[in-house]
């Protein structure tokens, strides 16, 4: 049985000075999956995660974000109605603890004036450490996030993402740079947030791909090529040729 709909892009076309960059993409994602978009160099990916969150305005298609039409929205009200991305450059305060930048994200909602006052949300502040530990960050509650290694700074930003209550995430090569038990760890962080939150999920990496998702959607020339299971799409004649001389699927 289907689960229901949360997002869905229609026909989705973008250019940039007469180059296709998407063209024709249809896609389609339930509530609470944990959907693994790969595919070689230039195949649009990134450029479909810039549409879904308003980044970028896509030339021709439709988006609907839980049945609303949400082609034309600019991207801070994507945001207000739970479209959280992550970049693969971490955005988080790197002067601020832990902590602060926790709460930041939690008083979104009052603005930059009452971020700076330092206001608190009572009971939901409570859950920072839960939060934190969630994420593997529980140590470093009370240290400045320009400390971190790079794997704690990737997941303090997903923390971002969760404090601000993002519905949908959408997340552009997260584990680039990790170290393996950087990556394993962030496994586990995508596992625990799945049926919880819908992540979509851009990466090169196949075996970390493997390990989080149950679909993989496979793009190629600005539009789905296949879809399906790890072991289906690795087999698909398509795909194959699609990969040949960059390295094959492996290093998607």
């Amino acid at each position: 049985m289907a689960g229901e709909r949360i997002l869905e892009l229609q026909d989705i076309a973008v250019e940039f000075s007469g180059f296709k960059a998407v063209s024709g993409l249809n896609l389609g994602i339930d509530r609470g999956e944990l959907r693994c978009l790969i595919g070689p160099n230039g195949a649009g990916k990134t450029t479909a995660l810039d549409v879904i969150c308003g980044k970028v305005k896509p030339s021709a298609g439709r988006i609907t974000l839980k049945g609303q039409d949400v082609t034309r929205l600019p991207e801070y009200k994507l945001a207000r109605r739970g479209v959280g991305r992550k970049f693969q450059v971490p955005s988080v305060f790197r002067q601020l603890s832990v902590r602060d930048n926790l709460e930041v994200a939690y008083c979104k909602h009052l603005g930059v004036f009452g971020n700076l006052l330092g206001f608190k949300r009572g009971a939901e502040n409570d859950g920072l450490e839960k939060l934190a530990e969630l994420v593997g960050l529980e140590e470093v509650l009370d240290q400045p996030a320009g400390y971190l290694s790079h794997g704690q700074t990737q997941w303090l930003e997903i923390a971002l993402l969760l404090a601000q209550d993002s519905e949908v995430i959408l997340l552009d090569e997260p584990t680039a740079g990790m170290t393996a038990q950087e990556t394993m760890h962030t496994a586990k962080i995508f596992n625990a947030l799945r049926g919880r939150h819908t992540l979509l999920v851009v990466e090169h990496d196949m075996a970390f791909v493997r390990e989080i998702s149950d679909v993989i959607t496979v793009m190629h020339q600005g539009r789905v090529l296949a879809e399906g299971r790890a072991a289906e799409v690795q087999k698909d004649p398509a795909v194959r040729e699609a990969y040949l001389g960059s390295g094959g699927i492996a290093d998607a």
